[in-house]
């Protein structure tokens, strides 16, 4: 096992006295070739270009002398840090840190990022990262070798954002660009790069700044709770809401979703947008679905008016499905079998609609067991009272049905 450990995280400034010794005493110094390239490293100090950090901790592990990792940033945040003190390598590490690259991102940017999501994008989470970057309105992004800016644009068509490239933070190649999405897929960005993706609504700040890190969906214009009535979302009561759209059927369709943080909802036939402005708010990007034009501009006020933002599609489907990103969780509002057929043939881990009758239930039933989904159905009855006069306003009873996807149940 190696004697001592050091990392050093590296923004481009001169290396502190501490790193400086720490690098004088190596016998083994693993980094990027830009790292190995430094004059201080020692001349017969064995060196380690810094791919897989897995390797590497494994061949500092057997190393018999002082070792140095070189990392960029800050090495504790989404850095080397994590993985060299797993506890398979049984290493001791001391670190010396410097400025992250997020927070150099900001400061040439000449931004405020208290209030900014940060989300690591390669191959397997690029997906997950611009869901979060279709919902939240101020969000870095700590790119990867195909997982870059070009596919951030690609994947957020549809979707306007300014996006601050910055790339090669702290060396000579220093550069940093200000373009719209739709234009960086046309461009080749040189690695490492951090992407800070700007836009759509909340981007006002909040007055006299935040209280925690990180954007709070619906922040500061929505109220407390979920599965509100209407009238939360500026409707008077009643106005706008279609066939199974109530807020008790709403609540236990929203339960059984369980949208968060890096999905990406479809809901079909939004009607309102109650639905899909509270997906929002708990942080799942949204894309809401209506062939008719008027529930679109609806579900579009509606998500202006809870602080939300979403992407909002006009077309009937099943056909306006075809051009979709993939979907985590789906929400059918109307369209029954061929609309549930649809949406099962993408794979999503929940699909939730309901039914008018026992007929219609059994059948999307059977069309979502086809699909190989785990299926749920309850009767739901609901009697709304005007307190007022504690008398019945209105009445409703639902089948509500749900699937859950077999091979993603816990």
């Amino acid at each position: 096992m190696a004697d001592r450990v050091t990392v050093i995280g590296w923004d481009g400034s001169p290396l502190t006295a501490a790193a400086r010794s720490a690098l004088s005493a190596a016998t083994l110094v693993a980094g990027a070739a830009h790292h190995l390239a430094l004059p201080e490293v020692p001349a017969d100090a064995e060196r380690i270009r810094l791919g897989s950090v897995g390797l590497a901790a494994r061949r500092i592990a057997g190393h018999r002398g002082s070792a140095v990792v070189l990392a960029d940033g800050d090495p504790g945040f989404f850095g080397v840090v994590r993985t060299l003190r797993a506890p398979e390598h049984g290493l001791e590490v001391e670190v010396v840190p410097a400025v992250s690259s997020v927070a150099t991102a900001f400061a040439r940017a000449g931004m405020p990022w208290d209030d900014a999501q940060i989300v690591v994008a390669h191959r397997r989470t690029l997906r997950r990262a611009v869901n979060v970057c279709r919902v939240h309105p101020k969000v870095a992004v700590l790119t990867s070798p195909g997982a870059g800016p070009a596919e951030l644009a690609l994947l957020l068509e549809g979707v306007h954002r300014t996006f601050v490239i910055c790339e090669e933070l702290g060396t000579d190649r220093e550069q940093v660009t200000v373009l719209t999405s739709d234009k960086a897929a046309d461009h080749a960005w040189r690695d490492p790069n951090v992407v800070i993706v700007i836009g759509g609504a909340g981007t006002a700040a909040v007055q006299g700044g935040g209280w925690i890190a990180g954007h709070e969906p619906g922040y500061p214009s929505a109220v407390r709770g979920w599965a509100l009535p209407s009238q939360s979302y500026g409707h008077a009561y009643g106005e706008g809401l279609g066939e199974g759209e109530s807020v008790q059927l709403r609540a236990a369709q929203l339960a059984r979703l369980g949208p968060r943080i890096g999905d990406l909802v479809w809901d079909i036939g939004s009607g309102s947008g109650a639905l899909a402005a509270e997906a929002a708010r708990f942080g799942a990007a949204v894309i809401a679905v209506d062939a008719d034009a008027d529930a679109c501009a609806r579900t579009d006020a509606t998500a202006r008016h809870a602080g939300a933002q979403l992407q909002v599609v006009q077309g009937r489907a099943p056909h306006v499905l075809e051009r979709l990103p993939e979907p985590d969780v789906v929400r059918i509002g109307g369209g029954g079998v061929p609309v549930v057929t649809a949406c099962a043939d993408r794979r999503p881990q929940r699909i939730v609609t309901h039914a008018s009758t026992r007929d219609e239930a059994e059948a999307i039933g059977a069309a979502l067991a086809a699909g190989g989904y785990e299926v749920e159905c309850a009767l739901l009855q609901c009697v709304d009272m005007d307190t007022t006069a504690w008398a019945e306003r209105e009445r409703s009873v639902v089948f509500l049905v749900s699937g859950r996807r077999v091979e993603s149940a816990p």
